[in-house]
């Protein structure tokens, strides 16, 4: 008995040791792994240059890149040229607000011409050079007015669903006044329950929110976002609220007769293009529809006359 008693404490001894050892060597694994990495967000700025080395392929690819964006935005961004206006303002319609926007909108039209008239240079399966060229040509033109196009298509999208969404956004904030809320709750509250509807409404609804609370005006922050979202609608809007809170009327009884315009301005589009419809219509109509109609009624009488049964 005292023999097994022995060999029991020694057993749960060097269990214990063991237990302790590999407790150990797992925490300072553990502290040598969250030290790496909180070395690695610290010097996320200069991980490429340190990690990787300064003479890597990739390393001078990235600061090659980064001196080209550096480079286009300071000549070609800086500007207050009426072009350069006009541009950021397109990008801003757009929803795009990166600074860099504009450089990268540069470089992908020049890239983008580039590529596509030497791929339809390389690859015109046309033997005659003068055609080639002039195919090559009209690739380069394609694709430096291609980044302009998908830029128009994005800002005709978005606001088609801000003029969509806009009417029942100016009656939640009817709902909302009603109940007794402020403008900036009641503004919070609509971004809120807009955001599966129409998204990218919310999202502005929702920088005027943060921009009132960093301490701009509420005329301010609705003048912004009226120039965000691109609508006439929304300057007058903001307009409407301006007026109400310089001339101490009632802010309520404003939106309410608002939000009816706005209901019947939506009708109104609905109907126009419920009316423009058979003018629409017409062509195809006549291309598609028409011959086919003449085939089916003069097909047998031709038959018939080409066979002498008459």
């Amino acid at each position: 008995m005292v023999l097994f008693g022995d060999t029991t404490l020694v057993a749960v001894l060097v269990f214990l040791a063991v237990a302790t050892l590999t407790f150990c060597v797992m925490a300072l694994v553990r502290s040598r792994g969250s030290i790496r990495k909180r070395a690695a967000v610290i010097g996320h700025g200069d991980a490429l240059d340190n990690a990787e080395g300064p003479r890597t392929l990739r390393n001078s690819s990235v600061k090659a890149a980064r001196r080209v964006i550096e480079y286009t935005t300071k000549h070609y961004t800086s500007g207050d040229k009426a072009e350069m206006k006009v541009l950021r303002r397109r990008m801003l319609l757009a929803g795009i607000y990166n600074q860099n926007a504009v450089a990268y909108f540069f470089l992908g039209r020049t890239i983008l011409a580039v590529a596509l008239g030497l791929l339809v240079f390389a690859f015109a399966p046309i033997d005659h050079i003068v055609a080639v060229w002039m195919f090559a040509a009209v690739g380069a033109v394609a694709g430096y007015i291609g980044p302009s196009m998908y830029l128009d298509r994005r800002i005709k999208a978005r606001r088609a669903e801000h003029q969509a969404g806009f009417p029942d956004f100016m009656d939640l904030l009817v709902v909302c006044a009603d109940a007794g809320l402020s403008m900036e709750a009641s503004l919070d509250r609509v971004g809120r329950e807009l955001s599966d509807s129409y998204p990218s409404l919310t999202a502005n609804v929702h920088m005027a929110n943060l921009e009132i609370r960093a301490g701009r005006t509420m005329t301010d922050a609705l003048e912004h976002l009226a120039d965000r979202l691109g609508l006439e609608e929304a300057r007058s809007f903001s307009t409407l609220i301006q007026q109400s809170a310089e001339l101490g009327s009632s802010i309520t009884e404003a939106l309410r007769v608002y939000s009816d315009d706005m209901r019947h301005k939506r009708l109104s589009r609905a109907e126009e293009k419920a009316y423009s419809l058979p003018a629409k219509l017409s062509l195809p109509m006549m291309i598609c529809i028409f011959p086919v109609i003449f085939v089916v009624i003069l097909l047998p009488v031709f038959v018939r006359l080409y066979l002498g049964l008459y």
